[in-house]
């Protein structure tokens, strides 16, 4: 049997999350013969998981929204906006007291990487010893929890995990697959270094670095800074990917951030707030809720909402309204 694992797609935590998942049904549970990895990625309008992408196998979801399909049977997350509708919740609350499905479906908001909240299922109900992952889950919990020590730390990246986050971000599909397929084999099987050193991350890597300076540049002359709120708008220069702690590195006194770009399949509002902000938890927004009004959704700290890839003037109303929110 195939098992197929999908998981957010252009996302450290997510390639993460599938390799620690991969690492824990092979070694706890068994009977795949093969895995393989389905990336996925928010639509526009807070669309769910399409029917289509599942296996005729079993099939599992990693940080990522909920499904209601039958052909779901693992599924493992932390986003606050993990459930699109209350069908959803009160679907997956329903298998949390059907023996069946108790051990196989696991939400916990509480986690700061869905690596961790996978790891601490593994070794606790399965008795898995997750010690030799300890590397993988502690830079998961920094990468998506952005526990950086600085916003110099974070975009000048001199360590392996961060240099990693961007290729595995930010590196362009290849014959229409993501490059975290090539990835997440690997990441549980040696150090983020040697990761690092594999000739495809190498040939990946000089460009994606040349172009994250380049964006260094363009955000600073885009980006503003008033009242607390950094926003920029770079839909003219379409890009997959790009540092989330650009604007936070260029403004340190911002509390907020709302940024407006462009890939090849959505017009994308990135909403985020500084992790070195000096204000107490009970002062900031939550962007999940925020975001979710939208038909996003994210974490308490950092979300993003999705439009159609020719929609610029809605997601521009957006972006509008949730900054004089944040100022106000």
């Amino acid at each position: 049997m195939i098992f197929r694992v999908l998981h957010h797609n252009q996302c450290f935590d997510g390639a993460c999350s599938a390799a620690v998942f991969t690492k824990f049904h092979r070694e706890c549970v068994g009977g795949a013969t093969d895995y393989e990895y389905v990336g996925l990625a928010h639509k526009a309008g807070g669309a769910g998981v399409d029917e289509s992408v599942f296996g005729p196998g079993e099939n599992a979801i990693v940080d990522f929204k909920y499904s209601r399909s039958p052909k779901l049977t693992w599924w493992f997350d932390h986003h606050l906006s993990a459930f699109m509708t209350e069908k959803d919740e009160a679907t997956f609350q329903r298998g949390q007291t059907d023996g069946t499905e108790t051990l196989r479906q696991f939400f916990d908001p509480t986690y700061t990487s869905c690596t961790s909240l996978i790891a601490h299922v593994a070794s606790t109900k399965f008795g898995m010893d997750v010690a030799p992952l300890a590397e993988l889950i502690h830079w998961a919990d920094i990468v998506d929890g952005a526990k950086y020590e600085s916003a110099k730390a974070a975009v000048e990246m001199a360590e392996p995990a961060m240099k990693l986050t961007m290729v595995i971000e930010s590196a362009p599909d290849e014959d229409g697959e993501s490059v975290s397929k090539k990835f997440i084999p690997l990441l549980t099987e040696m150090p983020l270094q040697q990761v690092l050193e594999q000739p495809f991350v190498q040939e990946l890597l000089g460009p994606l670095m040349e172009r994250h300076f380049a964006m260094l540049e363009l955000m600073r002359e885009r980006a503003v800074c008033e009242r607390g709120v950094i926003s920029f708008d770079i839909t003219d220069r379409p890009t997959e990917g790009y540092n989330k702690f650009i604007p936070y590195y260029l403004f340190p006194e911002g509390t907020y951030n709302v940024g407006l770009s462009k890939s090849s399949f959505r017009t994308k509002v990135s909403v985020g707030t500084n992790p070195w902000t000096k204000k107490g938890a009970g002062e900031l927004a939550n962007i999940a809720a925020i975001c979710e009004r939208f038909g996003g959704g994210g974490h308490a700290r950092v979300g993003a909402i999705s439009f159609p890839v020719d929609k610029e003037e809605e997601a521009r109303a957006a972006v509008r309204e949730i900054v004089g929110e944040l100022q106000g």
